[in-house]
């Protein structure tokens, strides 16, 4: 009887490829991960070389070590890469090309004005721009743009080159999970198999609790605790404003929307109270005049402002409308394309002690084109196109394609990270990370957010580092009988907290706030912080994960 396709092709994963324990193991499988380290960290080299070579050695470690076959290697490679350009990649593009629209067109001129005219008050300024506004943009664009914009909106305002990029970095936290429309959390759910909307809602129940603290904790790092308290009414609006919207939309409606819409309310919140409050010392940084933090005059009409803010109004509508699951299912049945991988699908056999029997690993490629949070975007910038005064769809094509070379290199990093994770999954290396991690037995809870804070620090991105650890997270999880998406969410959630230690991000707020060759000064200044938020969600986590489980959906 001659053999089946199925019987011929078939690879069964190995947790142990060598020794009697996962210890060796997991130390080779670390290999790729110690050489994103070194060279973004210690080497400073760009991030698509960075992970070109470490994508380059998993897959040769894969071949080699754990005994995949090459031609199943490769695929799963291109399979993590494809699903880096679509949807994620997809997403990125039209989301900072409607950024790159409103500052082409000089509507973000009027957006930065409108924002400056609102206090004269150092901290408060830092709150309602690298806090609220940087949510925003986190929540629309992500993966740098928010620190990038913010940085350098605080110093055209005055603020001190180093408290500009301290202090996005520090902002540019709570959201991040949530950040470039949901992604990393879209991430997560591919990568684990885990539901998505689980998942969202747990970073739901644990980032708010940041996330109402972070206002203070921006006026306390400028001002001092004694100062930081004359400011205190309008951080507890800000936080509990971005708290509680960020606690139900991550619940109820899903990780598309809930940086945007907490970022709104919060501005709404904070604007609106500022009307009627007023702190009673208005504080300045010691080394400038008073005179400096004069407010600025808002140079334009209130239907000016609301016209350069449209895209955004537009793009926060859009990306509701499309993650109504009515909607959603409407657009996928209008494109249901999908197919599944050639050369992958269902051909590895995942084993025990991973799963309770043998099982295949699907790889199906979902082509959703209409129902896709990126179209959702694109559809919002040619809408943008007819409210942009003196814009045409020419000059938005035109930008559509400086952006797309903007991004060129982001790509290639995005698509060989993801090609990281997935040959890393299906390979068995996570599998094997993760079993090490066994070892930390009813305590890993507790280390599950420091692996995502590490995954962030190495990567750069919420959305990498959960592709990285997703699996890694989920089977550690179930080894020690915890619930997997609690892990899995805590990878996202810890890692909100390794963003302002990244050297990617740190080097954008150098950039942006004109204090280039002083990475050192500012990862100093933001490391203490990283650190104590870490372990503020390591304890929360462990808590939900046995006393609090009560907390969990």
């Amino acid at each position: 009887m001659e053999p089946t396709v199925a019987e011929v092709v078939t690879w069964t994963q190995k947790y142990m490829p060598f020794g009697d324990s996962y210890l060796a193991p997991a130390l080779v499988a670390a290999i790729p991960l110690i050489i994103l380290f070194v060279m973004l960290a210690v080497m400073r080299k760009p991030g698509h070389k960075a992970a070109f070579v470490a994508t380059s050695a998993a897959v040769l470690l894969s071949i080699f070590v754990w005994g995949m076959p090459a031609g199943l290697a490769l695929s799963a490679t291109a399979f993590g890469a494809a699903y880096g350009l679509f949807p994620i990649v997809w997403i990125v593009i039209t989301a900072i090309w409607i950024y790159n629209m409103t500052v082409e067109s000089g509507e973000f001129e009027i957006i930065k004005n409108s924002l400056a005219s609102i206090t004269e008050d150092r901290r408060l300024q830092a709150i309602f721009i690298a806090f609220a506004f940087g949510s925003f943009i986190e929540g629309t664009a992500g993966f740098g743009t928010p620190v990038a914009i913010t940085a350098a909106m605080l110093v055209g305002l005055g603020f001190n080159p180093l408290y500009a990029a301290g202090i996005c970095l520090i902002a540019n936290t709570a959201p991040v999970a949530f950040g470039a429309i949901g992604i990393p959390i879209v991430v997560a759910a591919q990568v684990t198999d885990i539901d998505m909307m689980k998942i969202s809602a747990i970073c739901g129940r644990q980032l708010p609790f940041l996330s109402v603290i972070v206002p203070l904790w921006l006026a306390v790092t400028m001002s001092g605790w004694k100062r930081a308290m004359e400011v205190l009414p309008a951080c507890i609006v800000a936080g509990v404003c971005f708290a509680g919207t960020q606690f139900v939309m991550s619940n109820f409606h899903g990780p598309y929307l809930p940086d945007i819409a907490s970022a709104i309310v919060t501005i709404i919140g904070l604007f609106l109270f500022l009307k009627v409050w007023k702190p009673k010392n208005v504080w300045h940084f010691p080394d400038e005049p008073a005179s400096a933090c004069a407010v600025t005059k808002c140079d334009y009409s209130a239907g000016q402002v609301i016209r350069a803010w449209g895209p955004y109004i537009i793009l926060a509508f859009m990306v509701l409308l499309w993650g109504l699951d009515p909607v959603k299912k409407v657009l996928d049945a209008v494109t249901p394309f999908k197919f599944d991988w050639p050369g992958l699908h269902k051909l590895v056999i995942k084993t025990a002690p991973v799963v309770a029997k043998d099982a295949p690993y699907a790889a199906v490629f979902k082509v959703n084109l209409l129902s896709a949070a990126g179209t959702a975007i694109l559809f919002s910038g040619l809408l943008s196109v007819l409210i942009i005064p003196n814009y045409s769809f020419g000059k938005a094509f035109a930008c559509l394609g400086r952006t797309v070379y903007q991004l060129r290199f982001p790509i290639v990093t995005i698509a060989m990270i993801l090609g990281l994770a997935i040959i890393m999954n299906y390979s068995g290396m996570s599998s094997t990370l993760g079993l090490a991690f066994t070892a930390t037995g009813k305590w890993f809870p507790f280390f599950a957010p420091i692996l995502g804070w590490l995954g962030v620090f190495l990567t750069g991105s919420d959305t990498s580092a959960n592709a990285l650890f997703g699996s890694l997270q989920k089977t550690t999880a179930q080894q020690i009988g915890v619930d997997p998406a609690l892990c899995v969410a805590a990878n996202s959630s810890g890692g909100v907290t390794g963003k302002m230690i990244s050297p990617q991000s740190i080097s954008v707020a150098t950039a942006a706030s004109n204090m280039v060759g002083k990475e050192g000064d500012i990862f100093r200044f933001t490391l203490k912080h990283s650190m104590a938020m870490v372990l503020f969600v390591s304890c929360l986590t462990m808590l939900q994960a046995y006393s609090l489980s009560w907390m969990l959906p």
